[in-house]
């Protein structure tokens, strides 16, 4: 009987890493790169996700809505009915409206065995409503609203270029931001600004008209805002973030760096990796000292991935740690995307 070859496993493992190494290489060539948009901060730094209680004209009307009626009957419930009926929006299911805010923890409702559910503004919807107060004094962040708002509302109104009257864009069902409606002059503001850059073009009609251009469309099915479609990009830099180290340095900023490494370490991805969870720590809805030490973590990944020589066993401590924290976090995409470059950090170091 002939004898089995023998296995060189050995050889299996080199060609297996040699094969690991190839998709290394081609990660740190095309590293993995997700666009967050953070909710807007009380100063207007940051666009308004869409689904932001200040974006979505109708929520943000309702909580104004029942701050008024908190005021004039403390601690009563309401049934949302009314609201509905006063801004004669009957296309709006009141029921729906309320689980809505609920979802959001930003009401309490009074269940009863049918009818819609009345409800109460809870301590963070109150707080929320005084955060909406002032964004409606914001008007940098109105104007940066307006324009991604009407640049959606024509894509969807008039995607093939035709002309359009932009007046009805003014309806109260779209014309709101925070809470506030958006007046003539914001949205003349926001057309100068989009006609500006190329999004629309204005053609001279009476009455005058706008047609959205095949630069608006692109910038319409980016999904991105009007901000980010006509601010150049910083060459060099991947990930922008707010967690500066001791030494000033924010996480994720610097892209070049001397190091004496003696451990064959690629760093990249580590310090990716860090800049990336200061970019989305704010955005994973963490109870307040999960996400300090989350970014405390980040902080010391950094740190150690950008000394002059990067110990691996504590770049494989601090990105299993951070690995772990976002797996406690939830599945959401910004916190999958985090496991997959731990994970493919991580792999670097076999």
């Amino acid at each position: 009987m002939a004898r089995k070859p023998k296995i060189d496993q050995r050889a299996i493992e080199r060609h297996l890493k040699e094969i690991a190494k190839g998709y290394e290489r081609a990660a740190r060539r095309n590293p993995i790169r997700v666009p967050i948009q953070t909710d807007a901060t009380v100063e207007g730094v940051s666009m308004a996700g869409r689904d932001a209680v200040e974006s979505n004209p109708i929520m943000a009307r309702l909580l104004m809505w029942l701050d008024e009626q908190a005021r004039l009957n403390p601690s009563h419930y309401v049934d949302v009915t009314r609201f509905v009926e006063e801004e004669q929006l009957d296309s709006e299911d009141p029921s729906v409206l309320a689980f809505e805010l609920e979802q959001r923890d930003l009401v309490k409702i009074a269940r009863t065995m049918g009818g819609t559910p009345d409800v109460h503004l809870s301590d963070a919807g109150r707080v929320a409503v005084s955060r909406l107060k002032k964004l409606q004094q914001d008007r940098a962040a109105r104007l940066r609203y307006t324009m991604d708002a009407f640049l959606r509302w024509l894509f969807d109104t008039a995607g093939d270029q035709s002309p359009t009257d932009p007046a009805p864009f003014l309806a109260p069902t779209t014309a709101y931001f925070a809470g506030a409606a958006i007046s003539g002059t914001d949205l003349h503001q926001a057309l100068g600004y989009l006609a500006e850059h190329n999004l629309i073009e204005r053609i001279d009609t009476d009455p005058a008209t706008v047609a959205i251009t095949p630069e608006g469309v692109s910038c319409a099915l980016s999904g991105g805002s009007v901000q980010d479609h006509t601010t150049p990009a910083r060459t060099g830099t991947t990930y922008n973030n707010y967690l500066p180290n001791a030494k000033g340095v924010i996480i994720g900023e610097q892209q070049h760096f001397t190091q004496n490494n003696t451990d064959g370490v690629d760093p990249t991805l580590f310090v990716q990796l860090a800049g990336y969870i200061g970019q989305i720590s704010p955005t994973l809805a963490m109870p307040e000292p999960d996400r300090v030490e989350l970014e405390r973590v980040a902080q010391d990944l950094h740190d150690e991935a950008t000394s002059e020589n990067p110990e691996p066993g504590r770049l494989r401590q601090f990105t299993t740690q951070l690995k772990d924290k976002l797996l406690e976090a939830g599945i959401t995409m910004a916190a999958t995307m985090g496991v997959q470059m731990a994970e493919q950090a991580l792999g670097t170091l076999m």
